[in-house]
């Protein structure tokens, strides 16, 4: 009877391994990477006494510290041990995100995983996998983007390391991330990934500018040129929200009979008509913040052009922002704390 027993667990096992293969192979890739990181992780006050490490880098983590502090005590955002460990990438990128949507509608490819939920992006620590992948999906029909991943956050699983990139990025920016992290930490829904990124984002500047003016005031160098960053920003999310939205109406026209080329034809025309657009959010005092990929250099027809897949990645991050924004500034009066107990207690957390 148990030999019995213990053929019927084994086959089911095998079973199971047979039809998910792919999600196990992906998640041995995942959990390997992961490990690798922590495997290489120094204690940060090893570093902050190493004499070898650079003066420069070591204020810039003593930064992290202060920031992780003001989030807790000021914003209050949850306490965890995360950006207490250092990781150095020798200046190479270790997570790259792909993001995957239909060729004649804004709709995203979406990846299923155990207990954290559904994502329209999927991470690899491994670039090969990650190309043969999006080659795959190329064939498939999708249109495909691929990025390098500066900071993602564990949601508690692991404590998420200091990665050496970080230390490139200005007091401002700094602050954003890792506020916009420590957001994923003390609130992630499940299954609902453009509220979280959206939220993130939120709370990740909100907090930045809070910070700056704690610590600088508001007529100081570092507030007002995040603040001019920040501008520009949303000018930047109703511009390419208002061509998502063109381009969502231009897509409802597409009928199944249409020819392909002329689809393309016309897709082609309208992102090409977004990116030389770009023009008009030009200002005096405002610089860009964030690396855009929309610019003049990139014409209709070049191979660079922005297709679908950034059109959906960049809503799931910030087209829920008036939302949030409104929201707290009118119901909530400004009390980010009261706004962020509301959330909490409104939206299940992981």
């Amino acid at each position: 009877m148990i030999r019995r027993v213990l053929l019927i667990l084994s086959v089911l096992v095998l079973g199971v391994g047979i039809w998910q293969r792919e999600l196990i192979s992906y998640g041995w890739m995942q959990a390997k990477g992961q490990f690798r990181i922590l495997w290489n992780t120094r204690p940060v006050e090893d570093v902050l006494v190493d004499p070898a490490y650079p003066d420069s880098l070591k204020r810039k983590i003593r930064l992290i510290e202060e920031i992780k502090r003001f989030a807790v005590d000021s914003i209050g955002l949850n306490a965890s041990k995360n950006y207490t460990t250092f990781y150095e990438q020798h200046g190479k990128p270790i997570l790259w995100v792909l993001v995957a949507a239909e060729k004649y509608r804004l709709k995203a490819r979406e990846w299923s995983f155990p207990v954290i939920g559904t994502f329209a992006y999927k991470g690899y620590f491994e670039k090969d996998r990650a190309d043969r992948e999006r080659a795959e999906l190329d064939r498939e029909g999708f249109d495909t983007r691929l990025n390098e991943v500066s900071a993602w956050s564990t949601l508690g699983f692991f404590r998420d390391p200091i990665l050496s990139s970080m230390l490139t990025r200005d007091e401002g920016r700094l602050a954003e991330l890792i506020i916009h992290e420590l957001t994923h930490g003390t609130l992630f829904v499940k299954d609902n990934l453009e509220y979280n990124e959206n939220l993130a984002d939120f709370v990740g500047e909100y907090g930045a500018l809070r910070y700056l003016n704690a610590k600088y005031g508001q007529n100081s160098t570092p507030y007002q040129a995040y603040l001019a960053d920040k501008l520009y920003n949303e000018r930047y999310d109703a511009h390419i929200l208002r061509g998502t939205r063109k381009l969502d109406s231009l897509y409802k026209t597409f009928k199944p009979e249409m020819v392909t080329s002329i689809k393309d034809s016309l897709k082609i025309q309208l992102i090409g008509h977004i990116v030389d657009s770009m023009d008009t959010l030009a200002t005096g005092h405002a610089r860009p913040g964030r690396a855009r990929p929309l610019t003049k250099k990139r014409r209709i027809g070049k191979p660079n052009l922005p297709n679908n897949a950034y059109f959906i990645g960049y809503a799931t991050y910030r087209q829920r922002q008036n939302q949030f924004r409104q929201e707290f500034e009118t119901r909530f009066r400004g009390n980010f704390r009261a706004y962020l107990t509301y959330l909490k207690q409104t939206y299940p957390s992981l």
